[in-house]
């Protein structure tokens, strides 16, 4: 389990022990108040020791309702 920053409908920042290299496809499930969300990502950047930024390049139609709902959510509460 990661800590997640600066989640958007764009991607996220994601606190990662192991560094990832650019360019590299990860896939991302999540589990939250919303449902089950399901994507696939490319790392955008690396921070060494912190953890990566990842760009959405694909999220799955029945999760994208609620990927928007969490979003919705966050910034009713922040």
């Amino acid at each position: 389990m990661s800590q997640v920053w600066n989640l958007s409908p764009g991607g996220l920042f994601i606190e990662a022990r192991g560094s990832g290299s650019v360019g590299e496809k990860i896939k991302l499930e999540f589990l939250v108040q919303e449902g089950q969300i399901r994507a696939e990502a490319v790392v955008r950047h690396v921070q060494p020791g912190r953890g990566v930024g990842l760009k959405f390049t694909a999220v799955r139609n029945e999760d994208r309702l609620n990927l928007t709902s969490l979003l919705n959510r966050l910034r009713r509460a922040s």
